[in-house]
């Protein structure tokens, strides 16, 4: 999965410390990150690099993380034509990238990028947020008010019926491909009912024997996701929420229609079952 970048080493302690010459420069435009692709290989700017251009580049920077001894900032204020050999590429590029390590750095840097700019200002009083110097948090000098990176815990679910697991299509999304039920956990609910009333509502069937499988972060919708396995309990006839979801349907373990990839919790489940590991 995208988290697992072994051998190196992802550090998130939030550590404020100036970058140096070597420090990574993530710079983002909305869905857009800023990359360098040689080979299929990417890359991003260092500080050494942008300071020729941009002298003061060093006091408009914040910390992200570390990845093995490289620290990571996010970076304001860059002029993206004096770097020709770099160009802005949509996020959707970095379900493939390589190498991996570097692929989720590009997309965590994201999710983070995103935070703080939707947290410019406070939510309660309107005045501007301002950076805290011992926490990943912004804080507002006026009224006090805190916040912290937002996480949203949703699950994915693995509903089996004897040889056969149900496969969905979502509805009116970029991603085209089969993937298994899906759904975020609302305010009151626990991770087991959500699974419940996702099934439910998505395709009308009730499920039993729900067994944890594994999580994974996911930073390109701000998501924890949590993996469950389940059995159909009842009839298999589907009733399809089209709002949601494009098809749902069950397929035998020999004929599901998916290959294996590193990305994605999603696929990891399907590929076990297929594979008859659960």
């Amino acid at each position: 999965m995208i988290q697992n970048i072994s051998p190196h080493e992802y550090k998130n302690e939030y550590r404020p410390q100036a970058p140096d010459e070597s420090s990574v420069l993530l710079y983002y435009d909305g869905r857009k990150i800023f990359v360098k692709i040689e080979e299929d290989q990417i890359s991003f700017l260092t500080f050494g690099e942008a300071s020729r251009y941009h002298k003061d580049i060093y006091q408009h920077s914040t910390y992200l993380f570390t990845i093995d001894e490289e620290r990571y900032y996010l970076a304001e204020g860059i002029e993206p034509s004096n770097f020709p050999e770099y160009h802005l590429e949509d996020y959707q590029y970095f379900r493939g990238a390589r190498p991996k390590y570097r692929q989720f750095a590009a997309v965590t840097g994201w999710q983070l990028y995103r935070w703080y700019q939707s947290h410019c200002f406070c939510g309660r009083c309107g005045k501007p947020m301002v950076h805290d110097e011992k926490e990943r948090m912004m804080r507002c000098p006026e009224c006090g008010l805190m916040e912290f990176p937002k996480i949203c815990p949703a699950v994915i679910i693995g509903l089996t019926h004897k040889n056969k697991i149900l496969m969905s299509k979502y509805a009116g999304r970029e991603y085209k491909k089969y993937a298994l039920l899906a759904g975020f956990n609302e305010i009151g609910e626990s991770i087991e009912d959500t699974v419940r009333r996702e099934v439910m509502e998505e395709v009308g069937l009730n499920v039993k024997n729900i067994r944890y499988y594994k999580s994974q972060p996911w930073s390109f919708t701000d998501t924890l996701l949590l993996g469950f396995f389940c059995e159909l309990d009842g009839k298999d006839d589907i009733t399809l929420d089209r709002n949601e979801l494009a098809m749902a349907e069950w397929f035998e373990r020999e004929e599901m229609p998916v290959k294996e990839e590193d990305l994605s919790l999603t696929n990891e489940m399907m590929m076990a079952f297929k594979n008859g590991k659960v």
